[in-house]
Formats: structure tokens, sequence, C-alpha cells
């Protein structure tokens, strides 16, 4: 594709000159627009020899998300590996408190590092700027541990990632947000295997009525549901078809937040700096 034609070009211009100044590069790829923006682009700037993909494979992923990111791999000709994160094993992750995302991505940095080394790359992740004013202790262990933002550098927002990724015509580029599954619950509820995968039956099923973008925050045997504004109306006129997906997975109760689709939400509950 010849990007020049494109009102992006400078954008493209800028964030293919901070690939190239790094060379070789092991991308984090979890199949969102973001980190599909990355290895889409740093596969056609710097080739396959150059470009390693890999996905973080954990009970925190969802199938269906390592489904995702196999077939965009096949379909972009990246060369892709899974890598297993062990975040389960670190008592810091589980008890989920304010910091859970810190050892989340201080395991996928750790995995990530023996490839990076054989490779010769630096490892980049898929963070725009407007990752940057939320709460994201994440973002701190990468950094500690020299991962690099390019689209950060490019001063790439998330507007502008969805723009570049359809003038490329990526199929990712309107694809919502889909945070890790741990992300559900609320902090102070420990992380086990067991509650990620009612959050994820109970996402699932929902998805497979029909409603792409949604949470499902987990509160014991209560689950709130979330989804965008315009979508509350057609939650309610289906119910029956609702609980019965959401109680398949697990729980007895099932609510609807008339608030609507709040990404990281959660996070209010760390105090008024903590962003939305």
């Amino acid at each position: 594709m010849d990007t020049a034609t494109h009102a992006s070009e400078a954008s493209i211009g800028v964030l293919s000159d901070r690939l190239r100044q790094l060379d070789r590069v092991v991308v984090g790829f979890s199949g969102g627009v973001d980190s599909g923006l990355v290895a889409w682009l740093a596969n056609d700037v710097l080739g396959p020899e150059r470009t390693l993909v890999a996905t973080a494979v954990s009970p925190s992923l969802p199938q269906a998300e390592r489904d995702e990111c196999a077939q965009l791999a096949d379909e972009w000709g990246l060369r892709w590996i899974e890598v297993l994160t062990d975040e389960m094993e670190e008592a810091a992750y589980t008890r989920n408190d304010g910091d859970r995302c810190y050892w989340c991505k201080d395991a996928l940095l750790r995995a990530l590092e023996p490839f990076a080394t054989a490779e010769a790359a630096t490892v980049v992740l898929g963070v725009n700027v407007d990752d940057l004013g939320d709460h994201r202790p994440g973002q701190r262990a990468a950094a500690e541990r020299g991962a690099v933002f390019p689209l950060v550098d490019a001063g790439f927002a998330k507007s502008d990632v969805r723009a570049l990724a359809q003038e490329l015509g990526l199929r990712t580029w309107d694809k919502p947000a889909a945070a890790c599954l741990a992300s559900r619950l609320p902090y102070g509820t420990p992380v086990t295997l067991r509650r990620l995968a009612e959050v994820e039956q109970a996402e699932a099923g929902l998805r497979a009525l029909g409603f792409a973008e949604l949470r499902v925050r987990h509160y014991g045997e209560l689950a709130r549901i979330e989804v965008p504004v315009t979508d509350l109306a057609t939650v309610v006129a289906r119910a029956e078809a609702v609980v019965a997906a959401v109680q398949a997975a697990g729980y007895r109760y099932v609510t609807l937040d008339l608030e609507g689709l709040r990404s990281g939400n959660l996070n209010l509950a760390l105090g008024p700096t903590s962003g939305s």
C-alpha cells in the first residue's frame, strides 16, 4: 500500500521512523487495535525477520482472544509465537490490589525477555497517548524492564490509531477495547481460575446473543453487566436470554448497570487520581 496517499502520512512516517530506529522488535500482541497496528506496521517496515510478534497466554486471556491473535497473525503474515506467563503464581497479582496490573505486565516482560535477547531486539507494546492518563501501573512495570511505546513516541492518541488502522485496511480498526478478564474483579477480590472462567463464560454467552461491546463485573454470586448506553434497552428487551446466559456461567443474580459501559470504572475505588 502506498501510504504517501493518506491523510495521516506524517504520522505514518514518524511511527515508521521510530520502528526503523529500533531496528529489531518483539511486539507484545493482544489482537487489539493498538498492538495490531504496531505489529502490522513493524512487520511491514522491518520485515518478519526483524519482527517477532508474541501473544501472552494465561487464564486471564479469553480463548476467543487467543484464537483471534492466531487468525490475525496468519492473515497478516506475522512471525508469531505464544508465550506462557506465570502471573497467577504471584501472590501480589492474585490478591488483586491496585497494583495488580504491575505484576501482570512484569510477568509478560519476564516471559518476553529471553526472546528479545535471542533476537537482539527491543520489546515494544501498543500503548497510546490516551493510556497515559488512566491508572495503568502496568506501564510502569514495562518501562522499568526496558519496553518501548512507539505509539506514544509518535504522538498517537486512540483516535489516531483507529484512523490509521482503518486507512491501512486492518479489520481491527473498530474493535472494542478488551481488557484482561481479571479487570472484571473489583480490587480486593482475589483472582482465581474459577472467577476468571465464570467471567469468560458469561461474556461469551452475551456475545453469542449479539452484544459485541460489554463487561461482566464479578461480585460473588452477582454479575453486573455493562453495555453501551445505546444497548441498554436491547438488554432489557432480551432479559430472559441475557439472564439465562449469565446464570449458565454460575452466577445467581444478574444486574444491569444503567450508567452503561465505562472502561476502567473499577479504578474509581482507588480514589480521584486513578482515572476513569
